[in-house]
């Protein structure tokens, strides 16, 4: 949290509350061991990846030092109140990454449940206490519809409901169905994740939520404009709607992962219209959205090379390079007037 003092022409000095609430898929933290009944192989030292203890390791430190980053650029706010993550594969390496110095220096917190991915790959949730108090926990599942699918599994959404500047916040994480599966998928993710908000909302109308993810979607496809329902502008955002920052973000030319040269932006966090100020009042009431940020550090960036402007990944072309992830992070920045 971050304390600033903002002056109006008919006001005197008041103070504002800043937080700031990221997500970032983690492109496969596996631990070097075997989980039960899930295909983990390829992340075996004797797997093709040949992980080990030692490649465990320097990911670990990579992905503790981007998130120990995120949420700091303004200055004196000491980093993410909460970061959803993806493609971790248990608790155990939540746990591992949250003992990694810049996160275990501020007592960071996780949250998860194991679900029901054939890989082993899921979504958590990591805090800070100090900014963000769980209340409750959930995975709601990922429902396939069509017979054929019936034997299928993926990722659930990880609804977690607590306490920010005094509000009631939920976040929910999730990471949608790949590209490779067809639209249609992405496209029941959309509508599930929406009844999931909608349901939040008749439990509480004045909850105020986040649906961030990896959502194998650009702002503008189905998935997110129809299915979720998610707006490119605030004015088009109904009491109970959801409003999208970026989408215009996107549409600029920019995002959080490159494919064949051209910019994807998959790594979204999707607002609810109480988390707006769709006035302009900037009275900061109530915990109000204020700006989105794509996370850059040329660390996080190949630097030569044929791949030169990509991101620098774990692996590449079956090399290990020592990496970070195939996706950049993002953040919104959140405040609220303090008395």
């Amino acid at each position: 949290m971050l304390l600033v003092g903002v002056t109006s022409a008919n006001a005197q000095e008041r103070k504002l509350a800043v937080y700031a609430v990221g997500f970032y898929n983690l492109e496969n933290l596996f631990d070097y061991e075997h989980d039960e009944g899930k295909n983990d192989y390829e992340y075996l030292p004797t797997g093709k990846n040949k992980w080990d203890k030692k490649k465990y390791t320097v990911k670990l430190r990579n992905m503790a030092r981007v998130l120990g980053e995120m949420g700091t650029d303004l200055k004196g706010l000491r980093g993410c109140a909460a970061i959803g993550v993806s493609e971790v594969e248990n608790a155990r390496c939540l746990q591992d990454l949250c003992n990694q110095k810049p996160l275990k220096a501020r007592n960071f917190q996780f949250v998860h449940v194991e679900g029901p991915d054939r890989r082993g790959v899921d979504c958590g949730l990591l805090y800070d206490p100090a900014q963000f108090t769980v209340r409750n926990v959930k995975l709601v599942p990922y429902i396939y519809k069509l017979p054929q699918d019936s034997n299928r599994a993926t990722r659930g959404f990880l609804t977690v409901s607590g306490t920010m500047a005094g509000e009631h916040v939920t976040i929910i994480v999730n990471h949608l169905p790949s590209r490779f599966t067809g639209s249609f998928y992405r496209e029941e993710g959309g509508s599930q994740l929406r009844a999931v908000k909608d349901s939040l909302l008749r439990d509480d109308p004045n909850v105020k939520i986040l649906i961030m993810g990896d959502m194998n979607d650009d702002p503008r496809d189905r998935s997110m404009s129809v299915a979720l329902g998610a707006k490119r502008d605030m004015a088009e955002v109904e009491p109970d709607g959801l409003y999208n920052p970026w989408w215009k973000i996107h549409d600029s030319g920019t995002g959080t992962l490159m494919y064949n040269g051209a910019w994807n932006l998959f790594d979204q966090i999707i607002l609810s219209r109480s988390l707006l100020d769709v006035e302009d009042t900037k009275q900061y009431k109530t915990l109000t959205y204020v700006k989105p940020q794509i996370f850059r550090r040329n660390y996080l960036f190949q630097q030569e090379g044929k791949y030169k402007g990509n991101m620098k990944r774990t692996h590449a072309g079956g090399v290990w390079l020592k990496g970070y992830s195939d996706h950049l992070p993002t953040l919104v920045y959140l405040m609220k007037s303090v008395d």
